[in-house]
This record gives structure tokens, C-alpha cells and sequence, in this order.
């Protein structure tokens, strides 16, 4: 059976990573998978993370199984994370969630639900998206598209380019959007855009599955959910993908949330049923951990406030190496305009590096990026930023 199976190729930012560690250069410097770093180069566990670690180790008395969908106080704070405490579709019942093992976790039963329940409904990607995107919905079977994004002349968002595809796409459709900090761009819409993409979708009857996975990382925990909630303003159906890997530093415990947003609350009752089923025949029930971390740390006002702070912290030296990024390629003598890259936001950067820049940068420097251009801003520090820039000057 296995004897003629073919070797896979690499995945393009997992592999990157397989690749650098084996790079011997002591000097190496890893900007591909996204992965927050501090100053030092380290992936720290959060200070609130393991307070309340020690709080479940210390009452918790089973290993029993969770429901399917996950412990419904967790569901709860996922939704009250996302939209707010009192909010209608918090308090209405019309939004269900399911706990699921990471954000990918949530992507991939969204694509089993869509298949089973709405077959032929086709996802539509932003031109630019997560490289995974694809992968996850085709697996599901369920076919992708592509709108337009990105204005690679201005490295920002080509807002009528968007609109104009978005009006073409056909009722029932399901379109993806970046809740905040988009992967891999950084680049995001303004609020008063998000109430005209909410217009377009509530016009052409398409439904909106936004992918939040960094929510705190933009300008704030409740600043970077304005958008979604100004969508959910605007539109009657919604499915949510979070993750918490980033903002809780969660990415080995793989913890995230799939939430739909209904009509009323009897129809919620009905998606959910055909989202468990999709669940049980796929992982049966979500990881513990994780969640009860998550849990603990929202419910608890304190916690809460320290795990906001925790989170600032990390938005605030993100953006402290854009601005380094670009004051020090400029001092590298370097001409073309990097001043985009103060304006994004989020973990990521579209450098506009070709992808024979970026193979050069890593067969001379062993600097790692993706092909694509994408830059993990959160992989510099005061300590590479010199090395890595002067590459990239030697590179362009």
C-alpha cells in the first residue's frame, strides 16, 4: 500500500520553519510562520496564561469529556469577546459556537458545514489571502474563488476594486473576510468601508465568514472587533472563525471558536445540530485545556485587565518594529517608499520583495521569508534589524 506513495512538498510556511532550523548559521533569522516573538526571540507564555493555569490544575477533578461544541461558558465568552457583553446576538440566542481545536480547526468545519448543508456554494478568498485558506476548503470540498484586495501600486486596499468584484459574485455565495490584521497583507478596511461591504453582502444575499485571529493586535481588544460588529449591524447571517492563538498565546494548546450568526433562534438551534454532526465525525469533541484557560482568564475582571495590558504590550512592540524596520532601511540607503509598512497593522507585512529576493535573502543570508513577500514584523528585533535590512538592501 505505502510502497509507491510520492514524498509531499513542503508546506510553504511550515516548511520554511522545518527548513531554518536545520540552517546551521548561528546569525539566522526566521520571518515566515507567524508566531508572535519578544524582544529576545522567545514565544513567551503569558503571565495571566499560567495564573490561570494554576487555578484549573489546582480545583479541576475530571478528564471527562467536553459536549461536542465545548464547555457553554467558554462558547459564551467567545461571543462576548467578539460582539460584547449584552449585545442582541448574545442575548437573542440568534449566535451559536462551538469550541474547536484552533482557528484552522473552526475554517475546516465551516467548509464541512457549507458542503453538507449548502452544497455549491463556492468561498470567495481575498487576492491576497492566508496561504491555507485554499487548502482548508478545497480538503472540505468545497470550491474556491477570488475577489480583488490589495493595490500592489499603493500597497494598500483597492477599496472600488473590492466592491466592484463583491457586486459580481453570485446570491449564496460566501465570501471571507480578515476580521483585523489581514494575513497576509496588514492591510485593513476603514469602519466606514466595513458598513459598505455589510451593504453589498446584505444586497447580493451572500453570507460573510469572517477568519479573526488576532483581535487585540490591531489598535485595541475592543477597537479591532468595530468591524465585525459593524458587519453584524448590516447583515442578518454571519459565521465567525477566532482564534486564540495570538492574542493568548495559545498556539500549541490549539484553541479556537466557530460561531454562526442566525436569523432567529430557532434556526441557530437547527445549524448548530448540523454543525455537531460535522464535528463528531471529525474530532468528536474539542481539547479541554485551552478553553478553560481562555474561560478563566475572561471571566475574572482582574485576569481580564492584566491579559488586556499583556496583549498591548505585544501590539506596541509589533508596531515598534515597523517603525525600525522602516527608519532602518531608509538608513541603509534605501529609496523605495517602506512607509506602508507604519500603517499596516497586525503581525504581517507585504513587502513587495519578489519571490527571487526573498530565495536570494535566504541561500546568502539564511533569512526565511515566504515567497510571497510576507514578512512576520513580530520575528525582528533590535538585535537582527541591522542584519536584516541590510540583506534586503543588498537584495533590492
Amino acid at each position: 500500500m505505502f510502497e509507491k506513495i510520492e514524498t509531499a512538498p513542503p508546506d510553504p510556511i511550515l516548511g520554511l520553519t522545518e527548513a531554518f532550523r536545520a540552517d546551521p548559521n548561528p546569525a539566522k533569522i526566521n520571518l515566515s510562520v507567524g508566531v508572535y516573538q519578544d524582544a529576545s526571540g522567545v514565544t513567551p507564555v503569558l503571565e495571566t496564561v499560567k495564573e490561570a493555569e494554576g487555578r484549573i490544575l489546582g480545583t479541576e477533578k475530571s478528564k471527562a469529556y467536553k459536549p461536542i461544541t465545548g464547555d457553554p461558558d467558554y462558547d459564551r465568552r467567545v461571543q462576548e469577546l467578539m460582539f460584547g457583553p449584552g449585545h442582541e446576538l448574545v442575548e437573542s440566542g440568534r449566535a451559536v459556537t462551538a469550541h474547536t481545536p484552533g482557528g484552522t480547526g473552526a475554517l475546516r468545519v465551516a467548509g464541512d458545514y457549507l458542503r453538507q448543508n449548502h452544497p455549491g456554494a463556492r468561498i470567495w478568498l481575498s487576492d491576497p489571502t492566508w496561504a491555507n485558506h485554499k487548502g482548508v476548503f478545497s480538503a472540505a470540498g468545497v470550491e474556491t474563488a477570488t475577489y480583488a484586495y490589495r493595490d500592489p501600486a499603493i500597497n494598500g486596499l483597492d477599496f472600488d476594486a473590492m466592491i466592484a468584484a463583491l457586486q459580481q459574485v453570485p446570491a449564496g455565495d460566501v465570501v471571507l473576510l480578515h476580521g483585523c490584521c489581514h494575513n497576509p497583507t496588514g492591510i485593513d478596511p476603514k469602519l466606514e468601508q466595513w458598513d459598505r461591504v455589510g451593504e453589498v453582502l446584505a444586497e447580493r444575499r451572500l453570507v460573510a465568514l469572517v477568519d479573526f485571529a488576532y483581535q487585540g493586535f490591531a489598535d485595541g481588544v475592543e477597537e479591532d472587533a468595530a468591524g465585525l460588529r459593524r458587519l453584524s449591524d448590516r447583515v442578518d447571517e454571519l459565521i465567525v472563525c477566532s482564534s486564540f492563538s495570538k492574542n493568548f498565546g495559545l498556539y500549541n494548546e490549539r484553541t479556537g471558536a466557530l460561531t454562526l450568526v442566525t436569523g432567529d433562534r430557532e434556526t441557530a438551534g437547527r445549524v448548530i445540530s448540523q454543525v455537531k454532526v460535522c464535528i463528531r465525525r471529525n474530532y468528536s469533541n474539542p481539547p479541554a485545556h485551552g478553553g478553560a484557560i481562555v474561560s478563566t482568564i475572561l471571566a475574572d475582571a482582574d485576569l481580564r485587565a492584566r491579559w488586556e495590558t499583556e496583549v498591548a504590550g505585544m501590539r506596541d512592540r509589533i508596531n515598534g518594529m515597523r517603525q525600525l524596520f522602516v527608519q532602518t532601511l531608509a538608513a541603509k540607503g534605501v529609496d523605495r517608499d517602506f512607509s506602508f509598512i507604519v500603517d499596516q497593522r497586525g503581525m504581517f507585512s507585504f513587502s513587495g520583495l519578489s519571490p527571487e529576493q526573498v530565495d536570494t535573502l535566504r541561500q546568502d543570508h539564511s533569512i526565511y521569508i515566504v515567497r510571497s513577500g510576507r514578512i512576520n514584523v513580530a520575528g525582528m528585533n533590535e538585535s537582527n534589524a541591522d542584519a536584516l535590512c541590510g540583506a534586503i538592501a543588498s537584495v533590492l
